[in-house]
């Protein structure tokens, strides 16, 4: 009895020719991305999670003067103690706003608070705590001190025309601070990424809908809002289009005109229904649309004019890897010109994982910290990419390469985990 001849499939354990790997693929997406340059300035509190499209120079020092570490007693350094006590005469006060105008002789003080202007004839500052106050206006200090101890030098933190924040930084809320320090009120990032997003197939409800036997609700399109929501773009949610090549076309051709990626989910496979493929082939061009993982195998990569092109699988889990592992880096390359490095790390595997060699698995785990102190990884149960629960009770993934041949109990494994895409 002959053999049924089969199609290569997403179920194949060794992924047929023209398939690219995981990384391969990765690296093919950010070579052909052409990270945007146009900018924009905005007020300081407005610019949280831009990416500067400049240099920001210092126009001060910071400090701006040498000033006091600590609440206490300013002096000469080469007047501290040696081999005994000695008693000083405080002959005034420093406050931060209202520096003591005197100068400081051998054998004086200046009572100085934190942030406190260094008088001039001192650089030596003994905190309070150290101290004998033996009158208002004297103190004993023994020798258990050095020159120059508790005192910031003016520019220590930033130097008057040095370079703080370097073109294509992305600014986070301590880099708001440091340019406030600086009296910096705007600066110029660059224009964020417009991507326009939808969801094919004549199954999906909105919802609120009522749901007829064989539809689903559109969760997809949720998923994909969420994780760009995280990112500096803006959005443009297209919706549901149905499984129909004519509106696809006139989706196909909108988004392209109003964004600089368009994305969709499903449709990608090879099913009678699958639109997405040939009309990317008729309206724009496809770069690959096979990847040897699980889940996101039919993940097809292209343009369409001058957008890139995103057609996701139409499972959810399959969404989400894809998303993480290719969608997003791009996006960032995109807005900033540079390529984040992925954050991975090992953990010792609770229970066995089976996995064939051939294709780059992405399992969803349960990342936590044992009670010795080592970080122990579990999956979060069925594994399927319509199981979307396996997202939703994961903290990472657990990468398993092609060449992996399953995991044993209490092995170390390695593990992405998902704040890498917050």
């Amino acid at each position: 009895m002959s053999s049924i001849s089969r199609a290569p499939s997403c179920c194949d354990d060794v992924p047929e020719t023209g398939t690219l790997k995981v990384e391969d693929a990765r690296q093919k997406i950010l070579a052909e991305i052409e990270p945007i340059t146009a900018s924009e300035k905005l007020t300081l509190r407005n610019a949280l999670g831009r990416v500067l499209a400049e240099d920001i120079i210092s126009p001060i020092s910071v400090p701006g003067h040498t000033n006091s570490a600590m609440d206490g007693y300013a002096l000469a350094g080469i007047s501290l103690p040696q081999g005994s006590d000695r008693i000083y005469n405080v002959i005034g006060k420093s406050l931060a706003g209202a520096p003591f105008n005197g100068s400081c002789d051998t054998g004086q003080c200046v009572r100085i608070m934190t942030g406190a202007v260094m008088p001039p004839g001192t650089d030596t500052v003994v905190m309070q705590e150290h101290v004998e106050r033996l009158d208002p206006d004297s103190i004993r200090i023994d020798d258990r001190h050095h020159a120059g101890q508790n005192v910031r030098q003016a520019g220590e933190d930033i130097a008057a025309g040095g370079t703080v924040l370097h073109s294509s930084h992305t600014l986070t809320p301590a880099d708001i601070g440091v340019l406030s320090s600086l009296g910096i009120g705007e600066v110029r990032v660059r224009r964020r990424p417009r991507v326009a997003f939808f969801s094919t197939g004549d199954e999906l409800r909105s919802i609120g809908e009522p749901l007829a036997q064989g539809d689903v609700y559109d969760s997809n399109r949720y998923s994909l809002y969420g994780m760009l929501k995280r990112l500096s773009v803006e959005l443009l949610d297209m919706g549901v289009v149905r499984d129909n090549a004519e509106d696809l076309r006139k989706a196909f051709s909108e988004a392209a005109s109003m964004a600089d990626v368009v994305i969709t989910s499903g449709g990608v496979s090879v099913g009678e229904a699958d639109y997405i493929k040939p009309i990317l082939e008729e309206t724009g061009e496809i770069h690959f649309w096979k990847i040897a993982m699980k889940p996101g195998r039919p993940l097809t990569h292209g343009r369409i004019g001058n957008s890139l092109f995103f057609g996701l699988p139409g499972n959810p889990v399959a969404v989400m890897v894809t998303f993480y592992q290719f969608v997003q880096p791009a996006l960032e390359f995109l807005a900033s010109s540079r390529i984040k490095q992925q954050l991975t790390m090992m953990a010792s595997c609770s229970g066995n994982i089976r996995k064939r060699k051939g294709r780059y698995e992405f399992q969803r785990g349960i990342l936590e910290q044992g009670a010795n102190g080592i970080l122990m990884v579990r999956k979060t149960g069925q594994q399927g990419s319509g199981v979307l629960m396996s997202m939703s009770l994961a903290n990472c993934f657990i990468l398993l390469d092609e060449d992996c041949e399953g995991v044993a109990d209490g092995e170390m494994v390695r593990v992405q985990p998902f704040v890498t895409f917050v």
